[in-house]
């Protein structure tokens, strides 16, 4: 059987990352966009979607406390909802990209030979293109909406997962609990899945959240070029893209929030990583 116990999260782990100042802060951070994803919509004090041209571009108030952008609509509202689209898609992309960046990890490292050589011959392949113009080119096939998003990043990310976790399972290739497996004849699946796969987990656990923050800004980078979510969706890449010429003008709060808020989910996520990183590392 699978070593369990180097997998199994320990309570000494536990205490540890309770302690890691960085997992804490990105762990706070991550929660609070999590509440404004799920209850954002109870507590803003304007509709987000309320157009008021006679207040349009007004400066941060007590009223209107990010101001107001360019239809009038407050940017508060727009931005605290805005975590709803991305916090769906960014992590759905992210579990897609892990789940096929592990088959593949496993296969590759466990088989070895032609399958290992062909297989890592075209990741490496889609890994030298350019991911945007990728992106940019099956969503002009495929059409523009939030499952082609999901499905493009999910792509995009499995190759570099698939080559973490192949070293992962090279390196547990030749220890003895695999060597017992293959001496009760257990079949390649179960000898991939049930017994490598749990002692594998740590390093898929950082690689998934580190995927996560980059899910996260190509998001929004396919939102502000125009090909991510759409009007009037309040989604920050997208609030960005439509705003940002209004900075010439000095209207710098119709962007600003939106892109602190991109920036404070990206470092808490990264946050989280480098917690988790340090403590399974230990």
């Amino acid at each position: 059987m699978a070593d369990l116990t180097a997998s199994s999260p320990q309570p000494e782990g536990r205490i540890s990352l309770l302690r890691s100042g960085p997992f804490l802060i990105g762990s706070a951070t991550l929660a609070c966009w999590v509440v404004c994803a799920l209850f954002g919509l109870y507590f803003v004090p304007h509709d987000p979607f309320a157009e008021d041209i006679l207040n349009a571009l007004t400066p941060p108030s007590t009223d209107n406390w990010f101001g107001t952008d360019q239809l009038g609509r407050d940017v508060f509202s727009r931005v605290v909802l805005g975590s709803r689209d991305i916090l769906i898609v960014a992590p759905v992309a992210t579990c897609l990209a892990t789940i096929l960046g592990t088959a593949l990890g496993l296969i590759t490292g466990y088989f070895r030979g032609m399958i290992d050589d062909v297989v890592s011959r075209l990741l490496e392949a889609v890994l030298a293109l350019p991911s945007v113009i990728v992106a940019l080119l099956v969503i002009v096939a495929l059409g523009n909406s939030q499952t082609t998003v999901i499905v493009v990043i999910g792509l995009s990310f499995a190759p570099s997962i698939a080559r973490t976790v192949r070293s992962a399972v090279l390196s547990e290739q030749d220890l003895e609990y695999v060597a017992a497996a293959r001496l009760r004849r257990e079949n390649s699946a179960h000898i991939m899945f049930v017994e490598i796969l749990p002692n594998i987990v740590p390093p898929i656990l950082v690689e998934f959240t580190v995927r996560l923050g980059y899910a996260v800004f190509a998001v929004a980078t396919l939102s502000f070029i125009g090909f991510g979510l759409q009007p009037p969706s309040p989604d920050w890449g997208l609030s960005i893209s439509t705003n940002y010429g209004m900075i010439s003008g000095g209207f710098w709060w119709t962007v600003l929030f939106d892109a602190l808020a991109i920036a404070s989910l990206v470092i808490g996520i990264n946050l989280i990583a480098e917690g988790l990183h340090g403590v399974l590392d230990d």
